[in-house]
């Protein structure tokens, strides 16, 4: 299983980015699928996360502001980022729990490679 993220880049405070992730391989289903983010110096922050509901969930810090959507068909997940704040700025990963296809009772957690989001005040 492979994640590939895309997408992200550098934007002045206020603006917007995306970002975007694809899972390739094969696999039973993926349960839930997530953007984390680290900014230097700082810990794994978890932005949002979407299980197989579709129903999205974000850390307090990004109400509001971030738009997270997946295509469970695609097996893709996306961030939108608006009103995008210095504190933003971070490397975006992101993360998936895939269930194997000759163990699909035990999920395992697979990340992409970062991808850098800069905002400039």
């Amino acid at each position: 299983v492979q994640l590939q993220a895309s997408g992200g880049g550098f934007v002045q405070a206020g603006g917007s980015l995306s970002v975007s992730c694809v899972a390739s391989g094969t696999f039973y289903s993926i349960n839930r699928m997530a953007w984390h983010r680290q900014a230097p110096g700082k810990q794994l922050e978890l932005v949002a996360s979407v299980g197989r509901d579709l129903v999205p969930v974000y850390a307090d810090s990004v109400k509001g502001r971030f738009t997270i959507s997946r295509d469970r068909a695609k097996n893709t997940v996306s961030l939108q980022m608006d009103s995008l704040k210095p504190e933003d700025t971070a490397v975006y990963y992101c993360n998936a729990e895939v269930r194997p296809m000759d163990a699909p009772l035990n999920p395992y957690n697979f990340w992409g490679q970062g991808t850098q989001v800069t905002v400039s005040s």
